[in-house]
């Protein structure tokens, strides 16, 4: 229809004449209370942006030295952060000469990745920077076998 005939139905009926697709030929309008519009945009932002789950890297800090039991303390700890949905930064920082030694950080960190793998996944393998060496892990996505549901035989009704 006529642009001047659609700004008049607009007009009649109290409401704005609204370009839906303007690099259309001819520009696709609609006749709609705008600010209204507007106001149920924001509020489905407002929503999806508060139903966003943001991922937070947490660290936990390991030595080439450590400890059986402390390795259990800190494993237990990353397992609470990976369920909490977070990713885990594993770090070894190497003093003094131990820097020689690097294949023992790394045998540490695999160790701990070995300890944790059925919650978690590593993400980034153990790699050496400057005095640290730095492993990320994150959360375990299980997804349901579908290929039992295929293997079953389908009936079929008559």
């Amino acid at each position: 229809m006529p642009t001047e005939r659609a700004l008049q139905l607009a007009e009649d009926a109290r409401l704005d004449l609204v370009k839906i697709v303007p690099k259309a030929q001819p520009p696709v309008c609609k006749i709609m209370d705008y600010d209204k519009h507007r106001f149920e945009q924001a509020k489905r932002e407002k929503e999806m942006r508060k139903n966003q789950k943001t991922i937070t890297l947490k660290e936990v800090q390991l030595s080439a030295t450590i400890e059986e039991n402390d390795i259990q303390v800190k494993a237990k700890n990353a397992v609470k952060f990976l369920k909490a949905g977070d990713k885990v930064k594993v770090t070894i920082r190497f003093r003094g000469r131990q820097i020689t030694h690097s294949e023992i950080g790394y045998k540490v960190m695999k160790e701990f990745a070995e300890r944790i793998s059925d919650v978690a996944v590593i993400e980034r393998m153990p790699n050496l920077e400057g005095r640290h060496m730095i492993m990320i892990l994150v959360p375990r996505q299980d997804k349901p076998v579908k290929a039992e549901k295929e293997s079953q035989p389908q009936q079929q009704q008559a």
